[in-house]
């Protein structure tokens, strides 16, 4: 791929006369030319075209590959591709940020031997009895073991230091020395909506789940001022310009947060157009009303850049504490009783989401069970009673296992879905704690689909891996990292699979007229990959340059 130079527009007069350009007044030549491959336009029809034009960084004109030539003008920069693939610019709904965080790293362990090894080596730099902990940015369906390291692992790895290993945003794993640090035994009382669980034998093997955490309370980050944090986010929009991504969904974040990137946009240093989700931890309307009187915020305000979409709530735990209407098939100790975790009582969430409803705040509830599914179709349908939902666009966070006689409430309420690949890192441990059939049954794109819920594609990194077509792979194919294919039946095309991550996350913000698709006078966001993803596995591909608003913010 390359572009033109300053000194490659002497040779435009030759190209005028092969395309039929001219100097004509009346015609608006473009900006920006992509030229020489397939563009998937990714619109109703999923039309493909060879080129597209682009003017005051929106998408003026798609077409044959002569059409567009003949908008070429004397300052008008041209893409050739050779034969590459344009693709509208790639979306995430449901992304925290990059990475996971400080801490010993264990993103590339692929056994348990090297995430131990890991541990020793940090605890050998630390010295005794200082305090280890790790990032979340990993999975145990990344090991070769397929499994967690628990007490008794981490004891062997570092003897001498308390140590936290912190997994995903629910679950911490502690050794004996960091039990005895925070003084927990078999006799702390369980937290209502968390877990401490033991080895068979009784004794604790180390892991505390959602509220449990709350027992530890971790050193924070050294701080960053306002600018150290201001770059900071401007790098991770940066890597994540890498693998495609042009707009993200932040799920639940804080005020903080929020006003530095309306400063970002301010400065003009935001390159990712942003939908925001503010976190809410209510349990009473009146917390409703303090909370978004506190954040003097109007609901849905913003423009392409930066934009509010809602506020998030929860109301089970994640992959070891989703909650289900029938019992794990693993017992966690409790004589197969165990349904998960339930984070907020039905009640309390019914009158925190109507009093949001009533507020003029769109929801958006993470659920990952079919019971938890239950408990927000039952708040939703409180709030709905009060306030319409119809045109809203409430949605449900994850949804990993619906059932079918949830999806006509689902389409009653206009609800939207905001599903990730989890199955493709953590198959193999999700088999563990559900049973195979309902690990094949995880993020039904397909059923989803087929019952006319609208539902869009993501990651939730950092804890999954954030490239974007990854999640076009794992929905196409349903291959998992380590397990193999999980519920073949639940394939989508790879049509489908595009509007997942373009289109429908679009569609969730409520900017499907802006982008999501290449038709002319929507935003100029789009991708050039390296190869088909029609005919080539998008396991494969590489993102080979990525642009929002016709400026090229990633070249490979």
């Amino acid at each position: 791929m390359s572009r033109l130079d300053p000194q490659a527009l002497l040779v435009l007069p030759v190209l005028a006369a092969i395309t039929g350009w001219s100097c004509a007044p009346d015609i608006e030549h473009a900006d920006l030319v992509v030229v020489g491959g397939t563009v998937l336009t990714v619109d109703a029809d999923f039309s493909v075209a060879e080129a597209m034009a682009v003017r005051d960084g929106r998408i003026q004109a798609v077409g044959s590959d002569a059409d567009i030539r003949a908008l070429i003008g004397p300052d008008t920069q041209v893409i050739e591709i050779s034969g590459e693939t344009v693709v509208p610019g790639l979306a995430d709904n449901h992304l925290h940020r990059v990475g996971g965080g400080e801490g010993v790293d264990l993103s590339r362990v692929r056994t348990m031997d090297e995430l131990l090894g890991a541990i020793t080596e940090r605890a050998r730099a630390e010295g005794p009895g200082e305090l280890v902990t790790t990032n979340s940015d990993w999975h145990e369906g990344q090991l070769r073991e397929q499994r967690l390291p628990l007490r008794r692992d981490l004891d062997q790895a570092a003897p001498g230091n308390p140590v936290v290993v912190v997994r995903g945003g629910h679950e911490y794993i502690l050794n004996s020395q960091a039990l005895e640090k925070w003084e927990i035994t078999t006799e702390t009382p369980v937290p209502e909506g968390g877990r401490i669980t033991r080895y068979p034998d009784g004794e604790l093997n180390g892991e505390l789940v959602d509220t449990a955490k709350r027992l530890v309370t971790l050193p924070e980050r050294p701080p960053r001022d306002f600018e150290e944090r201001i770059q900071d986010q401007v790098e991770e929009y940066r890597t994540l310009h890498a693998v495609g991504l042009t707009s993200i969904r932040h799920p639940g974040s804080s005020l903080e947060h929020f006003r530095l990137l309306e400063e970002m946009k301010r400065r003009g240093l935001l390159t990712m157009r942003v939908t925001f989700l503010m976190r809410m931890r209510a349990r009473s309307a009146a917390d409703v009303d303090a909370a978004i009187d506190g954040w003097g915020l109007e609901p849905q305000a913003g423009d392409e850049w930066l934009r509010l979409g809602g506020v998030k709530l929860g109301v089970d735990g994640g992959f070891e504490g989703g909650l289900l209407r029938e019992p794990y098939e693993e017992p966690w100790g409790q004589g197969g009783t165990y349904h998960g975790l339930r984070t907020m009582p039905q009640d309390v969430f019914n009158e925190v989401a109507t009093q949001l409803g009533r507020r003029g705040w769109r929801v958006a509830t993470h659920a990952v069970g079919d019971l938890a599914i239950d408990q927000v179709l039952e708040g939703y349908e409180a709030a709905n009673e009060v306030t319409p939902l119809a045109g809203k666009r409430w949605a449900i966070e994850h949804g990993f296992i619906p059932r079918e006689d949830q999806f006509p409430t689902m389409n009653r309420l206009g609800l939207l879905v905001a599903g990730q690949h989890h199955l493709y890192v953590a198959g193999p441990s999700l088999e563990k704690y559900w049973g195979r059939e309902r690990a094949e049954w995880v993020t039904p794109m397909r059923a989803y689909l087929d019952a006319g819920v609208m539902v869009s594609g993501g990651t939730d990194s950092s804890v999954i891996p954030y490239p974007p077509l990854w999640v076009l792979h794992h929905f196409v194919t349903r291959e998992t990292i380590s397990g193999g294919v999980f519920g073949e039946d639940q394939r989508v095309s790879v049509e489908e699979g595009l509007r997942l991550i373009t289109h429908a996350v679009a569609f969730l913000n409520f900017e499907e007229d802006l982008k999501g698709t290449l038709e002319p006078g929507k935003l100029a966001d789009f991708v050039v990959l390296s190869d088909d993803p029609r005919e080539v596995p998008a396991d494969e591909i590489q993102v080979e340059m990525t642009v929002v608003g016709g400026e090229t913010v990633f070249e490979r």
